[in-house]
């Protein structure tokens, strides 16, 4: 139970949280920015099955793998893009912390 509130929680909270104290300008759209990062689990549909929660989606789903991750940080780092690098950076901590539960639960 702990690991679905952790993970749903940062998936959804955490970007609501960043979008309210780091982008007072423009708070809406910073939030649906980074809430829309979700759209990367758009490769669970090419697994079998499609869903799976003992599944670790890190290096496992092509926009989860390691490459991808070094893409994001790319669009971190650069300032156009950065919102759009912090939302997928936020996505890919979110499915580790999953991975981490998920590693304790197996042992």
């Amino acid at each position: 139970m702990l690991r679905f509130f952790m993970h749903y929680g940062f998936h959804f909270l955490v970007p609501v949280i960043i979008g309210l104290l780091f982008y007072k300008k423009n708070t809406l759209a910073a939030i649906l920015i980074l809430l829309s990062a979700i759209l990367i689990d758009v490769d669970h549909l090419w697994a079998n099955p499609i869903f799976d929660p003992n599944r670790c989606s890190i290096n496992f789903h092509p926009l989860h793998t390691y490459w991808a991750i070094a893409i994001y940080f790319l669009l971190f780092i650069i300032k156009k893009t950065r919102i759009v690098g912090l939302a997928l950076l936020v996505h890919i901590i979110a499915d580790s912390l999953d991975c981490y539960f998920l590693s304790l639960e197996l042992n």
